[in-house]
């Protein structure tokens, strides 16, 4: 009979199909190979001075203008100045001749060209600056003591700021302050005035802060000078390496263990800037490798990978 043989090929056949599909369904497991993070390092450093400080405007401001007055009632007969031109204390600015005199002087020239009587009188600058009004020309006739021109007076030129009561204790006379311009020219300057009356309704008090060698700067441009509140120096950590929760609750750096594992580090920070924060903690060394850029959102013992 050849029943024996078919069931010996079917059973053959049926274990091939079998051991096929087992390892058809059989996967290699490879080692999944964990994603590190590219990062650029910094370090602490011990060599910055941290400053918390306020900045307040200041107004250019001449306070002290003085008018130049007609010395006699007459004829406007030179006029030497224009407006915004600079003049020094004695300069002439105005010749003046009376009504009579005037007349006198051509009746004498008449009889006497020798006399050379002009009976004109000059007015002279008080003091040193700009001209900042000119109401008269040749040929008017003015009274005594009437205003012909308006002078600013050099030496009283400033930069007037209106300094809270509470920071009072900030500005002394004397102290150096440094004026910057809107043309980020920074000026050096220092506290010359400070008028011993406060405002009622903003409780500020004037201080007029004088600059050397500011050369030509036009009233009213408003400029800023920073008052410093505290001064620190020690262990400074780059301000790119700070990280801090939504509510800024808690603070802290992500520090290379090894080439390849970043771990949170808690800080407490203090004073800061632009580039640098105070460390008042002090787990942090100046040998320590900081991670400053690819560090945001990174967990604790992150794989990374240094970035040259």
């Amino acid at each position: 009979m050849k029943i024996v043989p078919i069931i010996s090929i079917l059973f053959f056949i049926g274990f091939i199909s079998c051991k096929n599909d087992k390892a058809a369904t059989e996967t290699v497991q490879e080692p999944e190979v964990a994603s590190k993070t590219p990062v650029k390092i910094g370090y602490a450093t011990d060599t910055v001075s941290l400053d918390q400080s306020i900045t307040l405007n200041a107004t250019a401001a001449y306070l002290l203008k003085s008018d130049i007055k007609a010395n006699t009632t007459g004829y406007i007969t030179q006029v030497n100045i224009k407006l915004a031109d600079q003049v020094g204390r004695g300069q002439t600015l105005f010749m003046l001749q009376t009504k009579e005199a005037r007349a006198l002087g051509n009746t004498i020239n008449k009889l006497d060209k020798s006399f050379r009587f002009s009976g004109t009188s000059s007015v002279q600058s008080p003091s040193s600056g700009y001209v900042d009004m000119l109401n008269h020309q040749i040929g008017d006739y003015v009274q005594d003591g009437e205003v012909l021109a308006s002078v600013t007076d050099q030496s009283s030129f400033g930069f007037v700021m209106n300094v809270p009561y509470e920071y009072n204790q900030l500005v002394n006379l004397g102290n150096r302050l440094d004026v910057l311009l809107p043309d980020n020219r920074i000026l050096s300057g220092y506290v010359a005035k400070i008028m011993p009356n406060v405002d009622p309704v903003s409780q500020t008090e004037k201080v007029l802060v004088k600059v050397n060698n500011g050369g030509k700067i036009p009233e009213n441009l408003i400029a800023k000078i920073a008052l410093t509140k505290d001064r620190k120096s020690g262990i400074a950590v780059p301000k790119s390496s700070v990280l801090t929760d939504d509510v800024q609750s808690e603070f802290w750096v992500m520090k290379l263990i090894n080439d390849t594992t970043a771990v949170k580090t808690i800080i407490e920070k203090g004073l800061e800037n632009d580039k640098w924060v105070e460390l008042k903690s002090n787990n942090i060394s100046l040998k320590d490798r900081l991670l400053t850029s690819g560090n945001f959102g990174l967990s604790d013992t992150a794989s990374v990978k240094i970035e040259k």
